[in-house]
């Protein structure tokens, strides 16, 4: 990057408008828009026009906005703090900042950026916080862009942590002494157990745990998150698992978990490979368990990162028993499991009305032994089937649930890599499953749906399983 940084034309500042007049000349959507904007603050807004439109009219009603209904004239901006000239007309604009200028009062026209005194941000409200984004009415689209990308970073409990922080400083200040144990106080004031009780609405948590703060003067015990990570493609990342991650002092995750999911974590976050991939086993779980205890014992904030749900496979329960035990606080928080994924790719409904009324999540591994699972009866039954980590055990899976009594020509719908852009589809039937096993070239994750809901799916991408069928060894000519 050029050390040579540009310069802004437009100073971003933050004026002060509670209790003061801001007028919006104008009465159509233009106006609308602005006086929504202004009405998220504690100005006084006012809108002239002789015949505002009745959208504007009721809103205004219903959000405390003053509409004169009548022609604009210089003796309606006086004393204003803001005026916007939002009427549609270059001229009427021009003459309303004009006007402004002349009682040294800050124009805006709509739409006008050469008028313009100052640009209205992109707003990202979280009050007492805010975020705003400008482009000096450049890109009015991309800074809206922008402002949808920062709001889903920010959690919506933010302005009430921010307003209970502002309601403990001088307590903090006579108590915590300057410099680094006040920086820390603070830094898990909005990170820790008191961010947690704010985000899960529980105020009185929330209280509690600043007291602790302040007792301790800002130590504060670990916490770890399990998280899923979804089924690869970092966009189906949950909100809240994207602000987890940022907020991260150590991130474990499994090996299957891509990197572009890992590096969405904080750059100085500690990353520590979990393995627990078939195969290549770098950790144990009663490791990795031993692993998330000592981390939370040295106060770290911990995401521990599953593919998937950490609830479906993924071992969540043996870790929260650990962390139970162990008396470190750990939170839950879901994702997209591969399923919901491999049924998306294939545009394929999991449950469809008058075919199938009910889903089973099991692996290939749940086929093996003597007895059949229960859940083989529901495959009869007509449940569509979701078989995780099937591909080495498609044989065995294909003729135990044939012994139970499905069909042979029920529909089977085959995904490796769901959700990626490199992800391969196949389908064909319950018979030709088998030929999923004999398919070396498929190294990735692969989930395998069976059911007669399958029959409905797309399958202009996918390519047929009984294409790598093994053939038969024919007798050698003698």
């Amino acid at each position: 990057m050029s050390g040579n940084t540009a310069k802004l034309n437009a100073f971003p500042v933050f004026m002060r408008v509670d209790g003061r007049h801001v007028v919006i000349v104008g009465g159509g959507d233009e106006a609308l828009a602005k006086a929504r904007l202004m009405a998220q603050s504690s100005a006084e807004v006012v809108v002239v026009d002789p015949a505002p439109g009745a959208e504007l009219i009721s809103w205004a009603g219903e959000n405390n906005v003053t509409v004169l209904h009548q022609a604009y004239k210089p003796a309606l901006i006086e004393g204003a703090t803001l005026v916007f000239a939002a009427t549609g007309e270059e001229a009427a604009d021009a003459a309303v900042v004009r006007d402004a200028r002349e009682k040294h009062i800050a124009a805006n026209a709509v739409d006008r950026p050469e008028l313009c005194d100052f640009f209205t941000p992109a707003l990202v409200n979280r009050a007492p916080v805010a975020v705003a984004i400008g482009t000096e009415g450049a890109g009015p689209v991309l800074a809206q862009m922008i402002r949808a990308a920062v709001d889903r970073m920010l959690s919506p409990s933010l302005g009430a942590l921010a307003s209970l922080a502002a309601s403990y400083r001088d307590r903090v200040e006579d108590t915590v002494p300057r410099g680094a144990a006040r920086r820390r106080f603070w830094k898990s004031f909005f990170n820790g157990a008191t961010a947690r009780g704010m985000a899960r609405g529980d105020e009185a948590g929330a209280v509690a745990a600043t007291e602790k703060l302040l007792a301790t003067k800002g130590s504060e015990a670990g916490h770890v998150a399990l998280v899923g990570a979804g089924p690869g493609a970092e966009d189906l990342l949950t909100l809240r698992a994207q602000r987890l991650l940022m907020e991260a002092d150590v991130i474990v995750h499994d090996a299957l978990v891509p990197e572009a999911v890992v590096a969405m974590g904080r750059r100085d976050a500690e990353r520590i490979h979990a393995g627990k991939r078939k195969g290549c086993h770098s950790k144990t779980q009663a490791e990795i368990n031993a692993l998330l205890v000592e981390l939370g014992r040295e106060g770290m904030r911990v995401v521990r990162l599953k593919c998937g749900d950490p609830l479906v496979f993924g071992r969540a329960g043996e870790e929260m028993a650990a962390l139970r035990e162990a008396g470190i606080s750990y939170e839950v928080v879901p994702g997209i499991t591969a399923a919901f994924a491999a049924a998306a790719d294939f545009e394929l409904p999991l449950t469809l009305r008058g075919v199938a009324s009910s889903m089973v999540f099991t692996t290939g591994h749940d086929l093996k032994g003597h007895a059949l699972p229960d859940w083989a009866k529901l495959a009869v039954a007509g449940a569509t089937i979701a078989v995780y980590m099937g591909r080495t055990t498609a044989a065995e899976v294909a003729g135990r649930l044939q012994d139970a009594g499905l069909s042979p020509d029920t529909a089977v719908a085959v995904v490796e890599n769901a959700s990626l852009g490199h992800r391969r589809l196949a389908h064909g039937t319950l018979a030709d499953l088998p030929a999923l096993a004999e398919r070396d070239d498929m190294t990735g994750p692969v989930l395998t749906i069976i059911g007669d809901a399958v029959a409905g799916a797309n399958f202009d991408h996918s390519e047929p399983l009984s294409a790598h069928a093994r053939m038969p060894q024919l007798p050698a000519l003698v």
